[in-house]
């Protein structure tokens, strides 16, 4: 299971009404909780026997749309080419993107918006520093490839241009 599989776990639990998910894959073992007191940490044997049935259950099924969604957007994505004549905007840090520039402002730059190079396109926030993430090229914005608030990784690609 790689990190953009798991990241999208977390999306979706945490979304979700579940309030607790164990998948165990392989070698592989991942549990969320989000109650105050743990699967891991509770002291009523009996209780988390028949909570644990009912989460399995719950987390099998959610689990397996998940992983059916997965592979369907992995399919997609494959079969996507990138434009000969376009360049990702990367993230060069890893944090939360902000798209605007505050919560009742319009975004930085949308799909169809014409960017110069040093253009800022979105914040990254790291370690409570606000980082401006600017245009390398001048084009223009043709796909937005994350959401506002999404946490991403060190040279996760942000936007695609179209290079004018």
């Amino acid at each position: 299971m790689n990190i953009n599989e798991v990241k999208e776990l977390l999306t979706q639990f945490d979304q979700s009404t579940l309030t607790e998910f164990d998948l165990k894959e392989g070698s592989f073992g991942l549990y969320m909780n989000k109650n105050k007191v743990t699967q891991k940490s509770s002291s009523d044997e009996t209780k988390q026997a028949t909570n644990n049935n009912a989460t399995n259950q719950e987390t099998t099924e959610v689990a397996s749309q998940i992983i059916e969604v997965k592979e369907t957007v992995n399919e997609t994505v494959m079969a996507e080419v990138k434009p000969e004549n376009s360049e990702e905007i990367i993230s060069p840090i890893v944090g939360v993107v902000y798209l605007k520039p505050a919560p009742d402002k319009e975004n930085f730059k949308q799909v169809g918006d014409s960017v110069k190079k040093g253009d800022v396109v979105c914040i990254v926030e790291a370690m409570k520093l606000m980082n401006e993430i600017t245009a390398t090229v001048d084009g223009v914005i043709t796909e937005v490839l994350i959401k506002n608030e999404d946490v991403v990784e060190f040279n996760q690609p942000l936007f695609r241009v179209a290079i004018s």
